[in-house]
């Protein structure tokens, strides 16, 4: 508290025009000409007010006869401290920091970068690991990542379902340049609403996130942070084709304004009209499909100022048929001549993004940020109708400073959430609104040499789930050189979905049971967890090679779940929590650089994740206790025009999956209790061969291995023992793709 009030009662004097210093900091030279130097740091010594250069290298900073000591410093030049007494103007060039003629440093980026010095648990997968995989959308883009889990969903849409810390993607929060994106209506589907092009860089957290971001990480948060219109070519185009009719072409248009103003204009295609049988059971094995998806990004850049802003629109229309070869929608919807599916999907959302540092106290800013999104769901599986509606606004204004000192840093603010739901199921109709309001505040204290510190806590209020408090903490100490051991802990809580998150129910003859207890969400109270863990990661050098070392162990414990229970074969039965629900994960990797130019990353993943079901404290069905996973990277060095060679090749192997129960009367529609444990392999080979053009040519499923019988009673879809839910590996087989990417 007394740090807070020393820094109220600095304000008045920042804000004095009287007492300041003005100046210029510039590279020396022979002439002493005036070469500024844009974005050196000027600050009083011992003290919490600096600022930066501008881009001609002029400065302000205010002046206070308690400090005399102004330091100046810039990277590649020495630090200096002058002797200030008085308010007056400062012109100072400061000396490059060695005499050599030129000194060129380089390192490679990593693909995949583990934070070390950070609290948080982050993992940032950037371009170049994006490239290593076709990449078509962002539910395809973990991959070659042992983080994040990527399961199948159902035997019809093709739609791949990812998981992290033995957790469905429901329980994670993900967001879009840390605004909430894929939830609600779009949990089953939003991962492939973003093109894999769009994508700039992905941040994965595991444990609780911040609580900047909301109550709702359970699990761990994904951001994606899309291209900028700054930074990003002028023109992109990416066209991409695989052997079983999936054609895509994404287009990106970059135009610079002005010297503050640019925009970009990103156009997504895909569509795919032949129809797939694979394993001759009459149904499509996957979804005959169309979309066209169009984001207009604007980005706004003033740094003398301190502003930076950024605005999206984006509208996506999303067409699929899935089901028995041959249907007609025309002459078959609704009728017992062939089973089929539509899915129609129409979104249309905004955001906006506004920061303000202030310039003469860099380590300061505020933030707003604002989305709005109008999602529309029209479909029907059989004689199955699910349509949603759901329009969602969200807000969350933030303050950054500081205490004393760079060391201690704080985020503050208010946040704002509305969800509006219309949905019929089967004539029945559920609507609901959700509204919440928030405040957070967050601690973090740094000291790189040993300890890091990030505390938070928010208190919200929500119609539904009354008003709570949210705690988390993430601790990050340095034992001894390039190591880091982390821990955390946080709760958090969610509103379930229930029919959205698990849309394909209504691909089955299933009946649905909602047994619950008087809640208001479904007549559910609604969802709440404990997540806690620990990691420790060491950085290392064998063979003179880099490589590093990590393991880590998180679980979450729920105290109240709306539990999904498929062990009756002929329903499916939704419950709030009566006993326990658990997930325990543990994952050791290693990364190494074993020859020049070829990476290896391996990692092995264990879960126990068990909830009581009408039947018992069972393991979760149609997840494997065991995974391992390989992944080989290898480039030729780049010649001048940029030409080489990439070979990427990644190995998974799963091992034995519960399965849920099966018809006991009729032995061609039983699984048994456990599916076999199987292995996956893809690859991909990419050519460049300049810094505007390359080609690449990939399989997945080298090995062709298919799932046998998928589609449960295919010969009698209106029968009572169809079933699509119960997928444990491949439908498809083996597919190979190519296609090229062009910039300039």
């Amino acid at each position: 508290m007394k740090q807070i009030l020393i820094l109220i009662l600095w304000l008045p004097l920042l804000t004095t025009a009287q007492e300041k210093i003005e100046g210029m900091v510039m590279e020396a030279n022979p002439e002493n000409k005036h070469i500024g130097l844009s974005g050196a740091n000027v600050y009083w010594l011992d003290s919490p007010i600096g600022t930066i250069t501008r881009q001609d290298g002029t400065f302000t900073i205010p002046y206070d006869p308690k400090y005399d000591k102004l330091v100046i410093s810039y990277i590649g030049f020495r630090t200096d401290t002058l002797l200030i007494d008085s308010p007056q103007n400062v012109h100072h060039w400061l000396q490059p920091s060695n005499q050599l003629d030129e000194v060129v440093v380089e390192k490679k980026r990593d693909a995949v970068e583990k934070a070390l010095f950070s609290a948080q648990n982050v993992i940032t997968v950037n371009s170049a690991e994006l490239l290593k995989a076709a990449c078509c959308n962002l539910s395809e883009s973990f991959e070659t990542n042992p983080a994040i889990d990527v399961n199948f969903n159902d035997a019809l849409t093709g739609t791949k379902q990812i998981q992290m810390l033995g957790l469905t993607s429901p329980y994670l929060l993900i967001t879009q340049e840390n605004i909430p994106m894929v939830r609600g209506a779009s949990q089953t589907y939003g991962l492939t609403f973003t093109p894999g092009t769009w994508v700039e860089s992905i941040q994965i957290t595991k444990g609780a996130g911040s609580v900047v971001n909301g109550f709702e990480s359970i699990s761990g948060q994904i951001n994606t942070e899309l291209q900028k219109p700054l930074t990003d070519v002028p023109v992109f185009v990416n066209g991409y084709a695989n052997l079983n009719g999936r054609l895509e072409l994404n287009t990106h248009l970059n135009t610079k304004i002005s010297d503050k103003w640019s925009t970009g204009l990103y156009l997504h295609g895909n569509r795919r009209d032949v129809e797939v049988d694979n394993n001759d059971d009459g149904f499509l094995d996957t979804p005959l499909a169309n979309q066209i998806n169009i984001l207009n990004r604007w980005q706004y850049q003033n740094p003398e100022k301190g502003w930076v802003s950024f605005f999206n629109v984006r509208f996506l229309n999303d067409e699929k048929q899935v089901g028995e070869t041959g249907f007609n929608p025309d002459t078959d919807r609704f009728t017992t001549n062939a089973w089929g599916s539509e899915i129609e999907t129409q979104r249309f959302d905004g955001s906006v993004k506004v920061g303000y540092v202030f310039p003469e106290l860099p380590f300061q800013s505020f933030g707003f940020q604002a989305s709005y999104s109008k999602h529309s769901q029209d479909s029907y599986y059989g004689f199955n109708v699910y349509d949603i509606d759901h329009e969602s606004i969200y807000s969350n204004l933030l303050f950054n400073s500081i205490l004393g000192n760079t060391r201690h840093k704080f985020k503050t603010g208010v946040s704002f959430a509305y969800d509006g739901y219309d949905e019929l199921v089967n004539g029945n109709v559920f609507s609901r609104s959700d509204r919440s309001a928030g405040a957070f505040f967050e601690y973090s204290y740094t000291n790189l040499e040993k300890l890091s510190l990030t505390a938070g806590a928010r208190v919200d209020t929500h119609n539904r789930l009354g008003t709570f408090f949210t705690p988390r903490l993430h601790v990050r100490y340095t034992p001894w050189e390039k190591a880091s051991l982390r821990g955390s802990f946080g709760l958090g809580r969610r509103a379930a979905n229930i029919f959205a998150e698990n849309q394909k129910l209504f691909a089955s003859s299933r009946t649905i049971q909602l047994n619950g207890n008087g809640g208001n969400i479904y007549g559910f109270d609604a969802e709440k967890a404990v997540n806690f863990g620990f990691g420790f990661l060491q950085r290392f050098t064998a063979w003179n090679r880099p490589g590093s070392f990590s393991i880590d162990f998180y679980r979450t414990d729920f105290d109240n779940q709306v539990v999904v229970d498929w062990e009756n074969p002929s329903e499916v039965r939704f419950s709030n929590l009566e006993g326990k629900s658990f997930a325990n994960s543990l994952q050791v990797e290693l990364n190494q650089e074993v020859l020049p130019n070829v990476e290896l990353r391996m990692a092995y993943k264990y879960y126990d994740v068990k909830t009581d079901y009408q039947t018992g404290l069972m393991q979760k069905p149609l997840q494997a206790q065991h995974r391992y996973f390989a992944n080989v990277g290898y480039n030729t060095q780049p010649k001048e025009n940029g030409s080489q060679w990439r070979f990427d090749y990644t190995f998974n192997l799963l091992g034995e999956q519960r399965l849920p129960s099966s018809s006991v009367d009729i032995p061609n529609f039983q699984f048994g209790d456990f599916a076999e444990g199987y292995s996956l392999m893809n690859a991909q080979v990419t050519k460049v061969f300049s810094r505007k053009f390359e080609v690449y040519l990939g399989g997945e499923n080298l090995t062709g291995f298919r799932q046998d019988n998928p589609v449960l009673g295919a010969n009698d879809p209106f029968g009572p023992n169809f079933d699509t839910t119960i997928v444990f590996a491949p439908i498809l087989g083996r597919m190979v793709y190519a296609g090229f990417r062009f910039k300039s």
